[in-house]
């Protein structure tokens, strides 16, 4: 039987350049590159606080957005376009992103550093032997800078820090000559964020350390034509010593002129701005952290992306080499467990839910992505206990959606919070600014999906898991919930706390809903 194949772009909206990939994926997680684009965009110039994207930036991006979406067009690619440090902290990134929208109908997605870690993760697991090896990878944005210490589908750390070489430029290198108290001064800076990966990483094993995107990459091209391999690292991933990479940082640090580092041997000349700033961070991270030697990655958040995208897609159907675990599920359950939440009730309160979405596909017409919403709703809904059980409801909300949940990007994270947050009291309403800020396609989702979480947590009224399983019958105007119970008593309270919460369920889907319950046989209770 021929192997299926998903034809697939992903785009890396970075604060310095923008990537563009085009694959044809296959089942065994691998893929064939089609196509594959670079921009230096410099989405983060002129923001010296990362707060700001400029109308000229904005307009950069605009265009490269629309050549990239022609090329994936021009495969028939459907786009996943995802953005980083600079879009996450703009205040006006709604305005890049409905602008964006607007024009080229790409809907960007915005991830937390820690997502962007795990995907970078990802890339870096496709392009080198490093599976079965407890790996450091560090990817040196413009923006940020990303760590990861993983094995396998084991993601043991990640953090990402405010750390770039754009970033960096802007605040320590501004005059026409770099001067070297501002190199001096950006040591200093970059030793201190530093430090709560140091001390995190000591006494850490690690079999490889892994460097990825565009600095380090220069950094090792660099070290590699000092050495007189000059196409070494377009050839594939290098090893270059910590020794080795010393004569290039002295080489980029001692040259005060950006015309004189363009003339060093094997550096990009459109980074001679910024190398110094990137520099720099790598050296610190390297000395700081006790790093002899790293291996270059030419796969990183792009890549990781078309994984990431793949599986999704295929589902339980992916036959991967090395299979990767549900990311996502264990995310969820490590913010369940550490807010101390009654795990029977939320496992109880889930199959409920799950088994409700499915029944009642017709109604709200959602597909497999909004029901891995509602599952992580539903497992975290009551966890704003851990805070106060007086508007818990509403502690849950602020929670997860200040939590890093891996595997989710920011407008998930949000959807799901406000999900849990709508499973009891007030219903969705304008007038609450997390709903109102949502677009009208995930107010709507989030209604439908609050819908059946709300009786789904009144069939547990009690916290005695009596109902264990609901069939629903789907008329013209009514669904009749058939409860079925273990025990022979009438579930009275279960069915009184789901009349008290079926009204949004009744208001979204304009149908009545009526309750009645079996008992189950023992042979079926016992299975």
């Amino acid at each position: 039987m021929d192997e299926k194949l998903y034809r697939l772009a992903a785009i890396d909206v970075g604060t310095n350049s923008f990537h563009l990939i085009v694959v044809d994926a296959k089942e065994n997680g691998k893929f064939t590159i089609l196509g594959k684009e670079k921009e230096v965009v410099r989405l983060g110039e002129g923001m010296t606080d990362m707060k700001h994207i400029s109308p000229e930036a904005m307009i950069r991006a605009l265009e490269t957005l629309k050549r990239f979406k022609l090329i994936a067009d021009s495969f028939e690619a459907p786009i996943r376009a995802v953005a980083t440090s600079a879009t996450r902290e703009a205040l006006n990134k709604e305005a890049f992103l409905e602008l964006v929208r607007q024009n080229t109908g790409i809907e960007i997605e915005v991830v937390s550093g820690y997502e962007e870690a795990r995907l970078i993760y990802l890339g870096a697991l496709q392009a080198l032997q490093i599976y079965d090896k407890r790996a450091l990878v560090i990817d040196i944005g413009g923006g940020s800078t990303e760590f990861l210490l993983g094995e396998e589908e084991h993601i043991h750390y990640a953090n990402s820090l405010k750390l770039g070489a754009v970033r960096l430029t802007r605040r320590f290198f501004q005059s026409d000559e770099t001067k070297q108290s501002e190199i001096e001064a950006c040591r200093q800076w970059v030793i201190g964020a530093l430090n709560p990966i140091e001390r995190k990483m000591e006494g850490e094993r690690y079999d490889i350390a892994v460097g990825s995107s565009g600095t380090i990459l220069n950094l090792a091209a660099v070290a590699c034509t000092m050495k007189g391999r000059d196409s070494a690292v377009d050839e594939g991933s290098v090893v270059v010593t910590r020794e080795e990479l010393r004569p290039v940082f002295k080489a980029i640090l001692n040259e005060p002129t950006v015309d004189g580092r363009k003339k060093i041997p094997g550096l990009d000349p459109a980074r001679a701005d910024i190398i110094v700033a990137g520099a720099i961070i790598l050296m610190e991270t390297m000395d700081r952290l006790g790093i002899d030697s790293i291996a270059t990655s030419k796969y990183a958040l792009r890549e990781g992306i078309i994984l990431d995208t793949y599986r999704k897609l295929a589902g339980s159907s992916v036959k991967q080499e090395q299979h990767l675990s549900d990311v996502r599920k264990t995310s969820v359950y490590h913010l369940a467990e550490n807010c101390r939440f009654e795990s029977e009730h939320a496992e109880s309160v889930t199959k409920l839910a799950m088994q409700l979405f499915e029944q009642t596909r017709v109604l709200h017409g959602l597909e497999r992505a909004e029901l891995e919403y509602l599952q992580a709703a539903s497992v975290l809904h009551d966890i704003g206990y851990h805070i106060s059980h007086s508007q818990h409801h509403k502690h849950s909300y602020y929670i997860i959606r200040n939590s890093e949940l891996l595997g989710f990007t920011d407008r998930e994270i949000e959807i799901i919070a406000n999900v849990a947050r709508y499973h009891r009291k007030s219903h969705p309403k304008q007038k609450h600014d997390a709903y109102n800020s949502l677009t009208k396609k995930d107010q709507e989702i989030v209604r439908k999906l609050s819908a059946i979480l709300r009786i789904a947590d009144g069939l547990d009224r009690k916290h005695s898991h009596t109902v264990k399983s609901i069939e629903c019958e789907i008329g013209r105007d009514a669904v009749d919930m058939i409860l079925r119970t273990a025990d022979s008593g009438e579930p009275t309270l279960e069915i009184w706390g789901a009349e008290r919460r079926k009204g949004l369920f009744e208001e979204v889907f304009g149908k009545d809903v009526r309750f009645h319950y079996s008992v189950l046989l023992e042979s079926e209770a016992v299975a």
